[in-house]
């Protein structure tokens, strides 16, 4: 196990927004109004540094827990206390390679007395890029594979998903990539380019839309975020090519017509966007809702931003970070985010990567 560094109560200047944007509404994309600059301040706190390619993060009773893409668990705890990484021990070696890795991770509804969580990961089977989910627990130095939920999810280079949650029906959602072959999305016997849900044992779920089987959602390139209501309607982000990044409201069984349509366009029985970047690219990644608002990080983009869940509006909330990656909802009204400049697309500054606590007037 490792221990890394941790900055306490480091305050930085952040921009936050205040009007619709201009990187599409609705489902037409069209701006409504001109971006204005950032005019409010917000005080982030650096909660953890030196983070090595961070993905996902996720909240505990006492501790966030962050993953590493090249294999690993960093537990931050609340009371100030230094994090601790340690390694992962899998049946198959997480494959960093390209986008890949260790990736989505969600704690297990027991976490206080089981230490045990899901995850997500790459690896490389018989000279195939796969992914898998599993159940690691925790042990003196590692955490350790305990059960298998799927395997042979397709992987590649890019376009992997990755994000995986629990759901209000508790049930497990995965996302998954179309692994850069398109035309798997709308294949329905095939895994990837998917929204999956399962069973926390990785069976398929009575009431899933296809029968006998995993896919509750198809038609995707590249999501990466979901996030619930309080009336448990499920969002999910998604990369776009090159543009056209999306924000989709999800119901079983729809297809979100990857690779057919994208933007604006229609086609009989796929389904448009709730939101899409236009011609301007976000590339969202982590999805969360709080405070009657989607809030998304973004990558390329290089900021956060929250949408209406309505299609009406969205507006810039913080930027000046570098590439985010992942966004929760904290227990206090405020918001946990991953910066992620380390993964070779970014331009890390000294101790990045790191984990921001941003008070955004507890989630308003």
């Amino acid at each position: 196990m490792k221990r890394i560094g941790l900055w306490s109560l480091v305050c930085l200047l952040a921009l936050v927004g205040c009007s619709p944007s201009t990187d599409g509404g609705g489902r037409s994309g069209e701006a409504e109004e001109g971006e204005k600059t950032p005019s409010a301040e917000a005080d982030l706190e650096v909660v953890a540094d030196s983070l090595d390619i961070p993905w996902s993060v996720v909240e505990t009773d006492d501790s966030l827990l962050v993953s590493e893409r090249e294999g690993a668990i960093v537990e931050v705890p609340k009371n100030g206390q230094d994090p601790v990484r340690k390694g992962v021990k899998l049946q198959h070696e997480v494959l960093h390679q390209g986008e890949g890795g260790f990736l989505g991770l969600e704690p297990a509804p027991d976490f206080e007395e089981s230490r045990a969580v899901f995850a997500y990961h790459t690896y490389r089977s018989d000279g195939e890029i796969y992914n898998r989910v599993v159940r690691l627990e925790e042990a003196d130095d590692a955490w350790e594979e305990s059960d298998v939920l799927i395997e042979k999810i397709p992987g590649a280079g890019i376009h992997n998903g990755g994000r995986i949650k629990i759901g209000p029906d508790e049930k497990l959602y995965i996302t998954t990539g179309d692994a850069n072959i398109e035309e798997i999305a709308q294949d329905r016997e095939n895994l990837g380019g998917k929204i999956l849900r399962m069973e926390l044992d990785g069976s398929i779920p009575t009431d899933n839309p296809i029968s006998d089987s995993l896919v509750y959602s198809y038609g995707h390139r590249n999501p990466q975020g979901l996030a619930w209501d309080e009336g448990g309607q499920l969002y999910s982000s998604e990369h776009g090519p090159t543009a056209h990044d999306e924000i989709n409201r999800i119901e079983p069984g729809k297809n979100y017509g990857w690779p057919e349509i994208v933007g604006d366009e229609e086609k009989e029985g796929m389904e448009t966007p709730l939101y899409h970047s236009g011609t301007d690219t976000w590339a969202p990644s982590g999805l969360a809702y709080a405070a009657q608002k989607l809030w998304v990080a973004g990558l390329r983009g290089q900021q956060m931003r929250s949408f209406s869940p309505d299609g009406e509006q969205t507006e810039l909330k913080l930027e000046g970070e570098g590439r985010l990656r992942d966004i929760i909802p904290a227990s206090d009204g405020s918001f946990y985010i991953l910066t992620n400049n380390t993964d070779g697309r970014g331009t890390p500054q000294d101790a990045d990567d790191r984990l921001l606590n941003w008070p955004g007037s507890k989630g308003k």
